[in-house]
């Protein structure tokens, strides 16, 4: 019996979120040189569709600051015409199938707010593929990692955050992240991950499905 028709999405692994950029997160060429030894690693999970995101911002309005707060305010990055909006050089893009573009006018972390090449949604992209679940990994844990898992399971999606092939902007807010990704039914692995304890009695809440099949 075959499994679903999974899908990689690799979350914005571009230069500027990586050492020597304008926002770099520590590890970030490392992930991208660690995502690209993973897709060439013969015993990985075989993929039906792998597509990436990336911000290519504009003009996001209180998104930039010149005094930013690191939280919901941020130094320019990304801006279209940039080298730091594109993609790492350690990140192999031979086998990206489409790439979903967010950001220009507005944050945009989950890659679920982009859009291919053709306007198509990732959410409609992934449906019109035929796929049924998805592996998150890229920068940053705590934010465009964080919210595109997120969005993918309300999407319907069965979602994993493969740790190992993610960078984190800070510890407080990282852990913050992940066990907002647990409790939404983002499976969590790799990375030392463990879950929290549930209390005795506690009931197990589970995410509702909302998979939109465009008929």
């Amino acid at each position: 019996m075959t499994g679903p028709a999974r899908a990689l999405i690799i979350v914005d692994v571009q230069n500027d979120f990586c050492e020597g950029g304008s926002l770099a997160v520590t590890g970030g060429a490392a992930v991208a040189e660690a995502i690209s030894e993973y897709l060439a690693t013969p015993g990985r999970p075989r993929y039906a569709a792998i597509v990436a995101t990336a911000d290519r911002h504009i003009d996001p309005g209180p998104h930039f600051s010149d005094r930013p707060d690191y939280r919901d305010s941020w130094p320019p990055h990304c801006v279209v015409g940039t080298p730091g909006t594109e993609f790492h050089p350690a990140l192999d893009v031979s086998a990206v199938q489409e790439v979903f573009g967010k950001g220009a006018f507005a944050a945009a972390y989950s890659g679920f707010e982009g859009a291919s090449s053709d306007g198509d949604s990732l959410s409609d992209w992934l449906q019109d593929t035929g796929i049924d679940a998805v592996d998150v990994v890229g920068i940053a844990t705590d934010h465009c990692v964080r919210a595109t898992a997120m969005d993918a399971v309300r999407e319907g999606f069965d979602t994993r955050v493969l740790l190992d092939y993610t960078a984190a902007v800070a510890p407080d807010t990282t852990r913050a992240a992940l066990d907002a990704m647990h409790g939404a039914g983002v499976k969590l692995v790799g990375g030392g991950w463990t879950a929290p304890t549930r209390r005795r009695g506690a009931s197990r809440r589970g995410p509702g499905s909302r998979h939109r099949h465009r008929q």
